[in-house]
């Protein structure tokens, strides 16, 4: 203690000459210890401490270390850190104008753990809102989609001119507004009227037609259920 005591008489009343060398290397270990800041903050989870505004997570840690590493350049600065850590070095040096030194830079390195956090919660929130606008699109282009129900492989290619498939579906639609939409309503509207007398599977096919193109049918064998989809 006498030791601190000495230091301290030293710099009284004026800047401690170390100040800014320590505020430096503390601001810049802080941004390097980006990683280590925002996996503390995602352990913490949704606890008391995080809600907290203003709770500083890794700034005790950073001035510590930092601290640590200028007494190893320089044996004259005195260890101020004790088993309690910064309330024990706050307690020893209230009665010294570095105390309110020390204060100024720790409520910097907590602003600069805030910017920090709060740039990650941002990116976070960017970077949520655009996942789910990619699977809100793949959704609605699911539902744009509709499987060949002849095939049952291939997606229906469907135009104002015709509906096609690769398995050699082709039925001309012409003037007739085939949307995807029209054609997911027939197909459903065929197959729950079929089911309201029978539960067996229906089957597609396609029927040619002599006076226009080929019509897609359904039909069942086990109820002679028969009936043009389009």
């Amino acid at each position: 203690m006498d030791a601190l005591h000495r230091h301290r008489s030293l710099y009284k009343g004026t800047t401690p000459p170390w100040k800014e060398t320590y505020r430096k290397r503390c601001v810049d270990r802080l941004k390097n210890s980006r990683s280590r800041l925002l996996e503390r903050y995602r352990q913490m989870g949704e606890s008391p401490q995080r809600c907290g505004s203003g709770a500083a997570i890794i700034v005790q840690e950073v001035m510590e270390e930092e601290w640590t590493a200028l007494q190893s350049e320089d044996r004259r600065l005195p260890s101020l850190w004790g088993p309690q850590g910064m309330a024990e070095m706050f307690s020893v040096m209230k009665e010294y104008d570095e105390l309110a030194v020390l204060e100024e830079i720790q409520q910097e390195l907590v602003s600069q753990e805030m910017s920090i956090i709060e740039e990650y919660e941002k990116n976070l929130l960017f970077e949520q809102q655009y996942i789910s606008s990619i699977v809100e699109g793949m959704e609605e282009m699911e539902e744009m989609h509709i499987i060949c129900p002849i095939c049952h492989m291939n997606n229906l290619n469907i135009n104002s001119h015709f509906i096609s498939c690769l398995c050699g579906l082709y039925i001309n639609t012409t003037k007739r507004n085939i949307s995807p939409d029209v054609l997911r309503h027939l197909l459903e509207s065929r197959v729950s009227e079929h089911m309201e007398d029978c539960l067996h599977n229906p089957v597609f096919s396609v029927a040619p037609n002599t006076d226009s193109s080929p019509n897609l049918m359904i039909s069942c064998k086990v109820c002679d259920y028969l009936s043009i989809v389009l």
